[in-house]
């Protein structure tokens, strides 16, 4: 039995789907019974479950071999670095407690550091907190999702792709379906130790340059890069009602991506690169359409 969170979202669904398909028994976790039925006609079993109700998440891992976590983004939190923490011992003590044997969660690349990075300082603190767990532990450090594109998509009807990247800085990227099917096979396959890293990127890393590149053949029309100073990163941020708070934290990502910070670690850990490109991913978003 493997235990699913965040089935509702794009990366659980793809682990639960590939899991289901190989016949493996799985149950997944659900905050409201309703969106479980679609996985109860599947097969799944369905766990009614947050992952900061420490008592209802061990319940739903217990008897179960391995389980697939994340941690979900608070984007209207005023303090999400302390709240998540707190979150993140609940968390780790639900896993002590169910004593499932094998944890895949879904990190990031640069969560080898305690600072500087923005929200990813919250996966740091969730490596920590599960590796002092008594169950193995398997970190997907995954790379900028390819589908965070998606929002500034209908920019490209103007001709324009809005971004806080450098416009020529190579940045390893990744889609949601290669860290799901990653995160699956690691399920099935856990480390010999302790524990194992995982650093997860695309099948190759992109420019924002050449993303607008990819994107004037999908569009069918010139689409150039619109790149903003990282001083427009927290208002425009509050403007989509985003917490002064969690904007300044990605104001801090965003200075670390371009300073080479948030990047892979390389030495400890295991890297594997997926198989599906920037192109199809903007098609799948819907670009072009």
């Amino acid at each position: 039995m493997y235990v699913i969170a965040g089935v509702s979202g794009n990366t659980g669904s793809i682990v639960a789907n590939a899991l289901l398909d190989q016949g493996k028994k799985v149950r997944v976790l659900v905050r409201d019974a309703k969106k479980g039925e679609p996985w109860k006609a599947r097969g799944a079993e369905v766990a009614v479950a947050s992952i900061d109700d420490e008592a209802a998440l061990t319940k739903a891992l217990e008897g179960a071999t391995g389980a697939y976590l994340l941690s979900p983004p608070d984007t209207a939190s005023k303090d999400f670095v302390a709240e998540r923490h707190v979150v993140l011992e609940r968390v780790a003590r639900a896993v002590t407690k169910s004593k499932i044997g094998h944890v895949v969660f879904l990190s990031s690349v640069g969560a080898q550091h305690a600072q500087g990075t923005g929200p990813i300082r919250t996966l740091h603190d969730a490596e920590e907190q599960l590796a002092k767990t008594p169950a193995k532990t398997t970190f997907v450090r995954a790379a900028y999702f390819l589908e965070n594109w998606g929002a500034v998509l209908p920019a490209t009807a103007h001709g324009k792709l809005p971004t806080f990247l450098p416009p020529d800085l190579s940045v390893p990227m990744v889609a949601t379906k290669d860290i799901g099917l990653v995160a699956a096979k690691a399920l099935l396959e856990p480390p010999s130790g302790k524990s194992e890293i995982i650093e997860l990127a695309g099948p190759r890393d992109y420019t924002s340059r050449e993303l607008a590149t990819i994107l004037t053949k999908v569009v069918g029309k010139p689409v150039e890069v619109d790149a903003a100073p990282l001083a427009a990163v927290v208002p425009t941020f509050e403007s989509f009602g985003i917490s002064t708070n969690v904007a300044g934290l990605f104001h801090e990502m965003y200075a670390g991506i371009a300073s080479g910070l948030v990047a892979a670690e390389g030495k400890g850990a295991r890297f594997v690169r997926g198989s599906v490109d920037a192109e199809s991913t903007f098609r799948a978003l819907g670009a072009g359409k």
